[in-house]
């Protein structure tokens, strides 16, 4: 059945944080007349997930995964369940709340704005505050700033990727190089340019990777500072924090070889594994060994 909006969450363990998104995302959709199909895709939670969704939520569907597929396996599943089913996909984190216009906005931008890729509203932090929603794409001086390795008072400037205040508080949409994956809306045409997320990545940087991937196949990405998601942050990731952190530099390292000039990726190269082998020497954990040792392999 054609609808206007295919929306994807992939969960896990986030069973509370799911249950306050839905309610909203349901108010948001009553309220802007969105008619939508939404999916929720569960990595084998433990904490009563799927249960809750079906009890509490029979509007969306649930597809309860036997293993942890993790964000870029889910999410890609769910494009696949629902191809050709809507002119746009969602893919919004459970740990969001979406308020009513939000989504009319966001479609309507990528219906009106011709090879509109991606668009990704203004995310709030729980308090109110403005959370950073787009970022330039990375280079060497990013992935030094990721490690410690630059001035701290620099850390929120243009040469670690960020953009200045004012855009934020625009009425018009801006250009960005990629929106943050929280709450990003992507057209249906440029998926079936592009393709789904890359597979290889397990979580994180997979939305960078979706963003160049469309930049250069001549599609744009946007942010749209008049409507706004509020976003927790790191509601599942904070569960498993060795694990994460090997995540997310194994990510960055697949990222820069793909993506990144030769020189860079071998400058990034050389700080990664000097950085992750001084902190492997600092420690007996066996779980930060582990995810150190993991690090180390992927920038071989």
């Amino acid at each position: 059945m054609l609808t206007d909006l295919a929306i994807i969450i992939v969960s896990w363990k986030v069973r509370e944080h799911l249950d306050r998104c839905l309610r909203s995302l349901r108010a948001a959709l009553d309220a802007d007349g969105v008619k939508s199909s939404v999916l929720v895709i569960d990595n084998a939670s433990s904490d009563g997930t799927v249960e809750m969704v079906r009890r509490s939520h029979s509007w969306a569907a649930v597809e309860a995964s036997p293993s942890n597929l993790g964000f870029v396996g889910g999410c890609n599943l769910g494009l696949d369940m629902l191809r050709g089913s809507a002119p746009a996909y969602w893919l919004l984190n459970p740990d969001t709340l979406v308020p009513k216009g939000t989504v009319r906005r966001m479609l309507g931008f990528l219906s009106d704005v011709p090879r509109a890729g991606l668009v990704g509203p203004k995310l709030l932090n729980p308090d109110g505050s403005i959370q950073e929603s787009a970022f330039r794409f990375p280079g060497l001086l990013q992935a030094l700033f990721a490690l410690d390795l630059m001035p701290q008072r620099l850390y929120f400037s243009s040469i670690n990727g960020r953009y200045p205040d004012r855009p934020y508080h625009q009425d018009s949409a801006f250009r960005v190089d990629h929106p943050l994956g929280a709450a990003m809306m992507a057209s249906a045409q440029a998926v079936e340019d592009v393709g789904p997320l890359d597979s290889g990545y397990f979580m994180y940087c997979e939305e960078i990777d979706w963003a160049w991937r469309m930049r250069r196949a001549g599609w744009t990405n946007w942010l749209l500072p008049d409507v706004t998601v509020t976003h927790v942050g790191g509601a599942s990731t904070q569960q498993m924090r060795p694990e994460t952190t090997r995540y997310l530099w194994e990510s960055r390292a697949r990222l820069y070889r793909k993506h990144g000039r030769r020189v860079t990726f071998r400058l990034a190269r050389f700080a990664v594994r000097r950085t992750f082998q001084m902190r492997r020497a600092t420690t007996d954990d066996a779980s930060w060994l582990a995810a150190y040792d993991g690090i180390l392999k992927a920038w071989a």
